[in-house]
């Protein structure tokens, strides 16, 4: 028969992120001295019937005394051993570690108004990290980062190394800096690339006990990450931390927001006022709330594809959504594409394009990383993308030859600047003749990174390669091994580019 230990190690282990309040009673349990049962659950805010479920689950190793309860002599020095309970106190960021996340901030990329970025002081950042450490059992646990122009998943690696962090972003620049920051601080750190309104990335959903987002404060936008946070969560538990701050003088915008995350079957389990402070966002005294949302049974598991507008100004705010299409503009993009054009293709990329012909997809409110998402998924013989004539990979010459170097072993790229008219460019992508490895991995871009390089390398080799021989091979190419569980979708831009690199087909 298994002791009453572990049978509690079942309860916490169920329990999983938020165990640490049970531990917080066997801590007070082992700690000397009989505890009556209202004060286990008074000092530590776990409902009564838990507490009684835990005691009965020791039961042999629990003592009733004195009109309370406490760990037998015998068995306490094995439950502070086993369940880390003389490590219950909450990390507490140091000076070097605030200098660090200074650091890390000063030497990150500027904020990007389009995307609401306001960047929150260092000071904020540790001091979530803190909140986090303090409320759940961190170590070892699943975190994920929808967004984190913060950077607050480097706060969380510097205090809790062993946290299992994943950041899903559309900004290639924060990967970029996170990537680069994890590499000098020998942080494991996974980064994702994706738009949340075109879903998560794969392997992100329903894998997370703990989600935080400082999101657009839009309702559009809040409703957006705050689902696809609901999404992340394995089972329907854990978590989801939400920033969010409204000026007093706009209640009406709070009340908003806040039924647009009750609607979803959030509950408010705490509200700390004031929590957050920015460089920046006077609007809102530069400063927002913190929101802690416990999904219940009925919330929203799924998302509608979400419109472009979300952001609270700029091209991709909910006030510049576009209108239809005029027929000028249609017959001055077909003019461009070779063919005839009656309509736009909204992009997606969540799953492959295929087809004889894709059409021409309607990229103009584009942040900048749309276009080679679209160029990742799209498998046909040839695609037409109608974006903003001043989207960073068409601007210069410099961009324009990256991006068609990137994706050379798939398409070459045809760039029509300020045409049709001067507020937009066209981009026509012709399919070249596959037979590179590197070729064959960009037109199956959603699958398994590790499984579509081997089948390269054994397609390449003609049939000579075994799996096993190609397997050995593409380990010890990968520049980045954690990658090969990944779909190159998703990789961070400058990841794909290391990828191809590897395979030595691009000219990077």
């Amino acid at each position: 028969m298994s002791e009453p230990i572990d049978a509690v190690a079942d309860q916490l282990r169920q329990a999983g992120v938020l165990a640490r309040r049970l531990r917080e009673v066997l801590g007070l349990l082992a700690a000397g001295g009989a505890r009556p049962l209202d004060e286990l659950v008074r000092s530590t805010g776990v409902p009564r019937r838990d507490v009684e479920l835990l005691l009965a689950a020791a039961q042999g190793d629990v003592e009733a005394a004195a009109g309370g309860f406490r760990l037998s002599e015998r068995a306490a020095s094995r439950y502070v051993e086993r369940f880390a309970l003389d490590g219950l106190d909450a990390p507490v960021g140091t000076g070097a570690q605030l200098e660090l996340l200074r650091s890390f901030v000063a030497s990150g990329p500027a904020p990007d108004a389009a995307l609401d970025h306001v960047t929150a002081t260092p000071e904020t950042v540790l001091r979530r990290a803190e909140w986090l450490s303090a409320h759940y059992d961190l170590a070892g646990a699943r975190v994920v980062c929808l967004g984190d122009h913060d950077l607050t998943s480097l706060a969380v690696k510097l205090l809790v190394p062993s946290a299992s962090v994943t950041v899903v972003d559309v900004d290639e620049r924060i990967l970029q800096h996170l990537d680069r920051v994890s590499a000098e601080q020998g942080f494991e750190l996974c980064t994702l690339h994706a738009d949340l309104r075109f879903g998560l990335p794969a392997g992100v959903a329903e894998s997370a006990d703990v989600v935080i987002t400082d999101p657009p404060y839009t309702p559009e936008g809040i409703g957006l990450f705050a689902s696809r946070a609901v999404e992340c969560l394995a089972d329907g538990g854990g978590r989801v931390v939400i920033a969010y701050g409204f000026s007093p003088r706009t209640p009406a915008l709070g009340h908003k927001v806040q039924q647009e995350l009750l609607r979803l079957g959030l509950v408010f389990e705490a509200v700390l006022p004031g929590f957050n402070r920015y460089f920046g966002a006077q609007a809102i005294g530069s400063s927002s709330d913190l929101y802690v949302c416990q999904p219940t049974a009925n919330a929203r598991r799924t998302v509608l594809r979400q419109g472009t507008g979300i952001y609270t100004h700029g091209p991709h705010s909910v006030e510049s959504a576009r209108g239809e299409v005029s027929a000028e503009l249609l017959a001055g993009v077909g003019e461009r594409a070779g063919c005839r054009v009656e309509s736009l293709r909204a992009p997606d990329w969540s799953r492959p394009v295929r087809g004889d012909r894709a059409g021409v997809f309607d990229l103009r409110a584009d942040p900048g990383p749309w276009l080679l998402r679209m160029l990742l998924a799209t498998n046909s013989p040839r695609a037409v993308f109608l974006v903003d004539n001043n989207h960073p990979d068409i601007t210069g010459e410099a961009g324009q030859r990256a991006l068609a170097e990137l994706v050379a072993d798939k398409y070459a790229l045809r760039f029509h600047r300020s045409s049709p008219d001067r507020k937009h460019a066209v981009v026509v992508a012709e399919e070249r003749e596959p037979g590179s490895a590197a070729g064959f991995v960009l037109r199956r871009a959603h699958g398994k990174l590790r499984n579509v390089w081997r089948e390269a390398l054994i397609e390449q080799a003609g049939g000579a390669l075994s799996k096993r021989e190609a397997v050995e091979r593409v380990r010890a190419r990968a520049p980045h091994p954690r990658d090969l569980s990944l779909r190159l979708i998703d990789l961070p831009r400058h990841r794909v580019r290391d990828v191809l690199r590897a395979l030595g087909q691009v000219r990077l």
